[in-house]
């Protein structure tokens, strides 16, 4: 059997510590988690489950996108909303709709929401929180409506009304306050997109849209834009100026039209037909 490596003792090694504040000591700052902005829920109603998100995308301090999509296909009776850097949430799913294609096809059987829940945390885990995924899984199978929430090191939650995101305190407000057992399928829509909203007009990294998708035992119905809160209406005044406003400092007009002299080579007319003959042997 192989000994024991003398360099490394057993339990965790913080070796880095010493490099990093060696570093920190010299100027160079440690790098910085990236923050990122979303605002996704879930929730069970009577016939099946109803997920929701907002539809900003950040850079920073940057809106990148006002009007991108959070809900991920995973199956036909199985979807999944992403929050955290859009590239990990964007190929995690889409992987692990490939999974589960394969995963189908293999057993012969429609796919449970826990499988690729599995497959999710699993994957995640992995990579230990280095792949920025934040996720609220949903779908209806043969055990009925599940709904699991996927956090980037792996863990995992099953409730009956999940929250995820920057925004998700805010909407998790609402969901507390108003959610049932039981409730009908307007109402349940009702309150995800109450939610979201919360988290559109209180969390900064939220904002723009409000897209929904109701996922039942027999149908999956995918509401892109349901609700635009954040729509440009008319001003009230015209901003524009009269002529002249603004004073002319300086004028300078430039031609952009370069003139060519062009140089005639050799006679015109008959002296030139007189002239040498060109050779086409």
């Amino acid at each position: 059997m192989a000994a024991a490596s003398v360099y490394k003792g057993a339990g965790f090694d913080f070796t880095n510590e010493v490099r990093n504040t060696f570093l920190t000591e010299r100027g160079i700052p440690l790098p910085k988690a990236t923050s990122t902005g979303t605002t996704i829920v879930g929730c069970l109603f009577k016939d099946g489950i109803i997920l929701g998100a907002d539809t900003r995308a950040t850079e920073g301090p940057i809106v990148a996108d006002k009007n991108c999509e959070k809900i991920h296909f995973i199956t036909d009776n199985i979807r999944c909303c992403g929050a955290g850097t859009a590239a990990d949430t964007e190929f995690t799913t889409a992987l692990i709709s490939s999974n589960m294609e394969l995963h189908s096809l293999s057993t012969g059987r429609k796919p449970r929401v826990v499988t690729a829940m599995t497959m999710l945390k699993q994957m995640l885990f992995r990579y230990q929180g280095q792949v920025g995924a934040a996720l609220v899984l949903g779908g209806v199978d043969a055990t009925g409506p599940q709904l699991f929430t996927i956090h980037p090191h792996g863990s995992t939650d099953k409730l009956p009304y999940v929250t995820m995101g920057s925004g998700s305190l805010a909407a998790m407000a609402v969901f507390e306050a108003r959610w049932q057992p039981n409730m009908e399928r307007a109402e349940a829509l009702d309150l995800v997109c109450a939610a979201i909203s919360a988290g559109i007009f209180n969390d900064l990294g939220s904002g723009s849209n409000v897209d929904a998708c109701v996922i039942t035992a027999s149908h999956t119905e995918m509401l892109r834009n349901f609700v635009k809160p954040n729509e440009r209406v008319q001003k009230e005044r015209s901003y524009q100026f009269r002529r002249g406003t603004t004073a002319i400092k300086k004028e300078e007009i430039r031609s952009l039209i370069v003139d060519e002299d062009v140089t005639a080579i050799g006679g015109r007319g008959r002296g030139a037909a007189e002239g040498e003959a060109m050779d086409t042997s």
